[in-house]
């Protein structure tokens, strides 16, 4: 056992002393992988259980000014890194095909390596979206692909940041930074308040430019199987598989939130007669609501489960001032009858309209 902890140990120093840049071992955080790994963790286990726990018997928080300003922030950070991902390299000088590492001291190689750590740094800058859910009591939305999309990625980067700060995979970063300059705009939008909505009609193809990003990843990435480059192949493999996974994960959540939500939207319209409803239950019986149980019914089949970056409700633009909800009906649903949104999908709170709920937050961010 000790021969074999002691053949460990010698990878490990040459691989953190060989073979990773040496440009980068005195930076911050970038001397051992243990730091980031550890946050990972603790991010995984704060967000479904700590934090969750934490927040049980307290309110939740009304944070709509804190999310402008949080989104307006990480829009001008994404936008910041990618213009320097640009200046850097991808505005002519690399090439889309095949690009080593430049590990010299060249000032453009030097300025790429450091945009590089930014990124990395906008990472750990996106955990805030978690805290945001949970602070607002919307633990629906820290689902498995939130977890795991947010928890790895700092990881992941820091890997790329420690070995190839540079060069074939940093394309994903630069379209990265990209979908989140989008993606934090709209949030940033969508918490300004309901009289803004009309001003992002496009919200839900913001999971499709998602989607739609992961397969230019690793489509990119996988062209290095098929022709020569001077770059590590191992760490092409592991961006290519990232875009695989996130796609599949992103493609349920836009399943869950789009294509089945408009099914049950039609579902409800066609059974829904004289204040009595009958709803597709999942074992092809019917379940019959009544009496206010209609929104509560649609509310747990239609939460936004997966979405990635924290956004007040948006969904509650559809109701109109005179609307009103009463006996008992609430989230656009009054007398049996149910109000449709613009986009034909059903709305699933009612935060804006009403902050002091014990409901009262996305990715499609993600469309993290």
């Amino acid at each position: 056992m000790a021969v074999i902890l002691h053949e460990v140990y010698d990878w490990y120093r040459d691989l953190m002393d060989n073979r990773s840049d040496p440009r980068v071992k005195d930076w911050p955080m970038m001397s051992s992988p243990f730091p980031t790994l550890l946050v990972c963790v603790f991010y995984a286990y704060f967000s479904k259980s700590l934090a969750p726990r934490l927040m049980a018997k307290r309110k939740a928080l009304d944070l709509r000014k804190i999310l402008v300003y949080y989104n307006l922030f990480q829009t001008m950070f994404s936008a910041w890194i990618f213009y320097e991902y640009l200046r850097s390299g991808w505005w002519g000088n690399y090439s889309f095909k095949c690009q080593p590492v430049d590990y010299s001291n060249n000032p453009l190689a030097l300025r790429m390596a450091r945009t590089c750590w930014w990124y990395y740094i906008s990472k750990f800058t996106e955990f805030f979206d978690t805290l945001f859910f949970i602070l607002r009591k919307k633990n629906e939305h820290v689902s498995t692909l939130h977890v795991i999309h947010h928890g790895c990625m700092p990881f992941s980067v820091w890997m790329g940041m420690k070995f190839t700060p540079g060069g074939h995979s940093t394309f994903f970063a630069l379209l990265n930074t990209f979908v989140h300059i989008v993606m934090y705009f709209y949030y940033m939008i969508a918490a300004m308040g309901p009289k803004y909505q009309k001003f992002i009609w496009w919200k839900k193809y913001l999971t499709t430019f998602q989607m739609v990003q992961f397969v230019a990843i690793f489509t990119h990435q996988f062209q290095l199987l098929f022709r020569e480059c001077d770059y590590p192949k191992g760490f092409m493999v592991w961006i290519g598989l990232h875009g695989i996974m996130f796609l599949f994960l992103f493609s349920d959540f836009y399943k869950a939130k789009y294509t089945n939500a408009r099914a049950r939207s039609a579902a409800v319209k066609a059974n829904n007669t004289n204040g009595y409803t009958k709803l597709p239950a999942s074992n092809g019986k019917c379940i019959p609501v009544s009496n206010g149980d209609l929104s509560n019914h649609l509310v747990a089949s239609n939460n936004n489960k997966g979405a990635c970056m924290p956004v007040l409700d948006e969904e509650a633009e559809s109701i109109k001032p005179n609307h009103h909800f009463t006996n008992g009906y609430k989230n656009g649903y009054a007398n049996g009858h149910a109000f449709k949104e613009g986009d034909g999908v059903l709305s699933t709170n009612d935060a804006i309209l009403n902050p002091d709920s014990s409901s009262s937050s996305l990715h499609q961010r993600k469309v993290k």
